[in-house]
């Protein structure tokens, strides 16, 4: 039978304690704790000294949060963040951020404590805290944090676009701004990592996907004047029109990269035609292409934006949307160390 003391802590972590809690603030007697986390008991143990209160298999968030319980100071406030909190892959991964590994969970303790890891739990002794949210219950490093220990893991460099689409992502989705995402990563050091560097540049020139990344890569040493990434393009009176993925104002000529994924449905689809014939109503001319167009064959994007930019150059009626929040930054763009 749970106790009212085991019931409290449960209900408040997830359905999970530590033996320290089980015993001192539980009231639970060692050798019951013991028993009930036999193989075939009702508890089971999912990290040393740390125990899931139920017979089912746990969740991704328990087994986040057990990360932590793990990590955290016997006798402070796990769910606090103050002594430990789950950052890299791990938080991010809470966030809906794709292509991010789950294990082990990254998780920060404050130094000088050391811990040592398991196979599901790496601690990283950090004397730089950050501060600290909680992630559908789990105490976790901002996401800035967590995508700049996402990007310093050990082998991360041997995954180049990995680490474009972790950090596009978490900017795409508003988490945080390019340029704190900048700071992040020089305050971490990791700018002298050339996949990182890259990443970031990206970034900072309004990139928001491996995708755009390629294309960009695909027109630098072109001679094709160089283009705005994701302006938010808007009619004369105001009206917002549309986000093209790479827009070039002074031709009126669109990049669009339209990924199957997001066009499963008859309703996807039907709104990506709608968005491009805003755009052509406004005078602007669209290429449209694929991910794997822009990985494979990127010659022949090149070259259809090439004739529409060539054909645009004496047209007699401008384009009438307006770029708004942008700066045409230069190819290639490089970031200072």
């Amino acid at each position: 039978m749970i106790t009212p003391g085991t019931a409290k802590v449960a209900r408040r972590q997830l359905g999970l304690a530590t033996r320290h809690q089980l015993i001192t603030a539980a009231g639970v007697p060692d050798a019951t704790v013991t028993s009930r986390t036999r193989p075939g008991g009702p508890w089971q143990r999912l990290l040393p000294r740390v125990y899931l209160l139920q017979t089912g298999p746990p969740d991704q968030r328990q087994r986040a949060l057990a990360a932590v319980l793990y990590a955290a100071e016997p006798s402070a406030d796990p769910l606090s963040g103050e002594t430990a909190a789950l950052t890299g892959a791990a938080a991010l991964s809470l966030l809906g951020i794709r292509d991010t590994p789950p294990t082990p969970a990254d998780v920060l303790v404050r130094a000088p404590r050391r811990l040592t890891g398991t196979p599901e739990v790496r601690p990283l002794t950090t004397s730089r805290w950050p501060r600290t949210i909680t992630v559908a219950g789990v105490p976790s490093a901002r996401p800035v944090r967590a995508a700049a220990d996402f990007a310093a893991r050990p082998g991360a460099d041997a995954h180049p676009d990995r680490i474009r689409s972790v950090l596009a992502q978490v900017v795409q989705a508003g988490w945080c701004h390019p340029h704190d995402l900048h700071a992040e990563l020089r305050a971490s050091r990791l700018l002298a990592r050339p996949a990182v560097r890259a990443a970031a540049a990206e970034l900072l020139a309004g990139v928001r996907s491996v995708a755009e990344a390629r294309a960009r890569d695909a027109l630098a040493g072109t001679g094709l004047p160089t283009p705005l990434w994701n302006a938010r393009l808007y009619t004369p009176d105001g009206t917002f029109l549309a986000s093209p993925d790479a827009y070039w104002p002074d031709e009126g000529v669109a990049l669009e990269i339209d990924s199957a994924e997001y066009h499963y449905t008859r309703d996807a689809w039907h709104a990506t035609l709608r968005r491009r014939l805003r755009l052509e109503a406004h005078g602007i001319l669209v290429v449209s292409a694929t991910p794997s167009m822009i990985r494979d064959t990127p010659t022949e994007v090149i070259a259809a934006l090439r004739t529409l930019l060539t054909l645009t150059t004496p047209r007699p009626t401008p384009p009438t949307a307006q770029a708004r929040g942008h700066e045409q930054l230069p190819l290639p763009f490089r970031v200072d160390r």
